[in-house]
């Protein structure tokens, strides 16, 4: 599965060359992840009622091209990877009118419980690890 997530830049956005400032990258590869997981028929605050939580462990971001004040983004996300300890998601963002992303990157998660202690999904939540491998199994087969 891959999710498509639009977006607007905002003006808070750009910095003084009216470009989109680099740190506001990652910030739109979490409204990915966000849409990602709840299309997938969750949402965050779900995992974290059933005491599942995914702190970052690392955080990659390529830049390519730029992006302007009220250009039209979209953030595709996938997984890219999915072990029973971590998760990670890879990103692109497209701006309208370039046919090629103009930032890719990925973030890697780990699995912890309430108490942010790492854990075993296939032995925490067997029902939730089964469900999110099901959908990167899918997409692997795409």
């Amino acid at each position: 599965m891959i999710s498509k997530t639009k977006l607007i830049v905002r003006y808070q956005e750009t910095d003084q060359m009216g470009i989109v400032h680099h740190s506001v990258y990652p910030i739109w590869f979490e409204c990915g992840r966000t849409d990602f997981i709840k299309k997938a028929g969750m949402t965050y605050s779900q995992m974290e009622r059933e005491g599942i939580k995914l702190p970052l462990r690392s955080l990659k971001c390529n830049y390519f091209y730029p992006s302007y004040y009220e250009d039209e983004i979209i953030v595709k996300t996938r997984i890219a990877d999915l072990t029973p300890t971590r998760i990670t998601f890879y990103y692109e963002i497209f701006r309208r009118g370039i046919l090629k992303p103009i930032v890719t990157g990925e973030t890697e998660h780990i699995w912890v419980n309430g108490n942010l202690r790492p854990v075993n999904m296939k032995k925490y939540k067997p029902e939730l690890f089964d469900k999110i491998y099901a959908i990167f199994s899918e997409e692997g087969s795409a």
